[in-house]
């Protein structure tokens, strides 16, 4: 598969990228490189093989959910910058108009 130039046009426009003539020659370049690598591994015969989402087995580690003791308020608050009593203080996000 080649892109055109004008393909390429579309697809810089599509990126919000400005491309010079010369810009757009070696981008059109690099992507058909890409496309023809993309060609080459859908060759592959992958027959047999199970599709993946991620090349190495993962698994997510979930600790038992299991109510326990909370912080207590003033080792939470110990390291805030501001306090306005037993809550954080943080500056106003909306005015009052």
């Amino acid at each position: 598969m080649s892109l055109s130039p004008e393909q390429v046009r579309k697809v810089a426009a599509l990126a919000r990228l400005e491309l010079s003539p010369d810009q757009l020659t070696v981008m059109a370049g690099q992507l058909n490189r890409i496309l023809d690598f993309v060609d080459q591994l859908q060759q592959v015969d992958t027959t047999g093989v199970e599709p993946m989402a991620h090349p190495i087995p993962v698994e997510n580690v979930f600790r038992e959910d299991a109510p326990r003791e909370s912080l207590p308020t003033g080792e939470a608050l110990a390291n805030a910058p501001n306090r306005g009593g037993n809550f954080f203080a943080v500056p106003a996000v909306f005015s009052d108009e």
